[in-house]
């Protein structure tokens, strides 16, 4: 993923704490026996720099996992100024929780290795050799048993984990691993050792203790420490980019001095609405975590239930030049979706180029209308990728279509109104509570999956892709 914050100042204290591990006054010591599938493993060391309340910067440094601890000779601690963040959840709880299952487990890992070595003596000589005359399918049906009844308990023992991780986020809120995991991992469980990398670690405790963060820099640790030249690495794919947005509000694509691109969820406004309870949304969170930006950074918008990249300004400049390249037509964006119905078998082309007229219904806002004389001209290029199986929420399937499209203009509700009304397909996109229809659990499935344009600053060509999760 892409780092969160500015990495300089961060990356700064990184270095010291290098050096210092170097002459040995700072020390990287391991509290546990490593297993024998991660004793090759490398550490990560994570520095996030924040202020307080007071505009005081507090320096916070971890490491990754619960075998390493990071200590500091009384001088160096001075000197550098830094608080060690520990563990969100305490390798003595981690253990309490695997216990149950554990002696079982590596009872069935042993016999599962003994069952690989019996099949192998069993293909080399082409013959069974155990004492009790196992034969090769009888080893394979019993490895497929165990191995099995061993995945299993492993998923009961990471879930009973799991439970113990919660996270406080920016917001204000904690939330579970397993909260997480509905919104940003499909529910599906994540892997092990999700919730101690150093960035989620490093998060919470600053959101505990009322901080703003500022810079975060990580690097990997092996067996020799470097020094120079310090390699900055990112928060992992595999567990951070599952635990941080929900952290952090917001998953970022892409950040700099000038602009932010994210990719905004399904169900979430892109800019404040009218009343209390609709404040919540894309430029909040990204003013939130990052004060200085301008008040109104976003340049354009998606609409709520649409999911999918969106960029923001962090400048005047920034904000200015990007609006004149949206006005202009120089920005290209590329949305998917899923039509409810066959289109092949309607006789709809491949692709092809649709020009519609719509304005607003001002007796049914913010519905709009077909208008071939006052409503303003919609321009909409589509490409069928294919027919598939759709899977609703109360379990029924049926045939949907998935579709690409790029639209030439920038109309409200302009792919939606190309896909339902009868001028377009006639065919409404899944999960549209204004044109079409929604179940319950279901979400309109439109997602703006990749935009280009040229930064605002340096001119150059920037190409952003977030494919959907539907």
């Amino acid at each position: 993923m892409f780092p969160p914050f500015p990495e300089e100042k961060a990356a700064s204290v990184l270095a010291e704490i290098l050096k210092g591990l170097s002459a040995g006054k700072i020390f990287l010591r391991r509290k546990a026996r490593p297993s024998e599938e991660r004793k090759n493993l490398s550490v990560m060391l994570g520095v996030l720099v924040c202020e307080d309340s007071g505009g005081t910067e507090v320096r916070l440094a971890a490491v990754s996992g619960n075998a390493w601890s990071l200590s500091f000779s009384g001088g160096e601690k001075s000197q550098i100024q830094i608080l060690i963040v520990p563990p969100v959840v305490s390798a003595d709880k981690i253990a309490g929780a695997l216990s149950k299952n554990d002696d079982e487990i590596h009872r069935l890992t042993e016999r599962l290795n003994e069952l690989k070595e019996l099949k192998s003596k069993n293909l080399l000589l082409n013959e069974s050799t155990d004492c009790g005359k196992k034969s090769l399918s009888e080893i394979d049906s019993e490895f497929t048993l165990l191995e099995e009844k061993r995945r299993n308990l492993c998923d009961q023992s990471l879930r009973k984990v799991l439970e113990l991780y919660e996270f406080f986020c920016i917001d204000g809120k904690t939330r579970t691993i397993s909260e997480i995991c509905r919104s940003y991992n499909r529910g599906k469980l994540p892997p092990t050792g999700t919730g101690d990398c150093t960035a989620p670690r490093l998060f919470d405790f600053a959101f505990r203790n009322g901080l703003r963060p500022l810079s975060l820099a990580e690097t990997r640790l092996g067996s020799q420490v470097p020094v120079e030249p310090l390699c900055l690495v990112p928060p992992c794919d595999a567990r951070c980019a599952i635990v941080l947005p929900s952290m952090l509000g917001i998953k970022i694509l892409y950040r700099d001095e000038h602009i932010i691109v994210v990719d905004k969820e399904s169900g979430l406004l892109s800019v404040p609405g009218r009343g209390p309870d609709k404040q919540d949304c894309v430029v909040a969170r990204v003013r939130r975590l990052f004060p200085s930006c301008i008040e109104q950074p976003a340049v354009h918008r998606l609409d709520m239930e649409t999911s999918g990249i969106m960029v923001l300004a962090f400048t005047k400049e920034a904000h200015r030049n990007l609006n004149r390249q949206f006005e202009e037509g120089r920005v290209k964006k590329e949305y998917v979706a899923l039509l409810d119905g066959n289109l092949p078998k309607m006789k709809i082309e491949m692709h092809g180029v649709m020009e519609l007229y719509f304005r607003l219904d001002v007796d049914n806002r913010p519905h709009q209308i077909w208008d071939s004389e006052h409503g303003k001209k919609a321009v909409t290029e589509w490409q069928v990728l294919g027919v598939e199986r759709y899977t609703a929420p109360d379990g029924s399937v049926r045939n949907v279509t998935r579709v690409l499209f790029k639209p030439h203009t920038g109309r409200t509700h302009q792919l939606r109104l190309a896909s339902s009304d009868s001028h377009g397909f006639g065919v409404p996109i899944v999960g549209d509570t204004l044109y079409g229809s929604c179940a319950e659990g279901e979400r309109l499935m439109l997602h703006a999956q990749r935009i280009s344009f040229a930064h605002p600053n340096s001119g150059e060509r920037l190409e952003f892709f977030c494919p959907a999760e539907f």
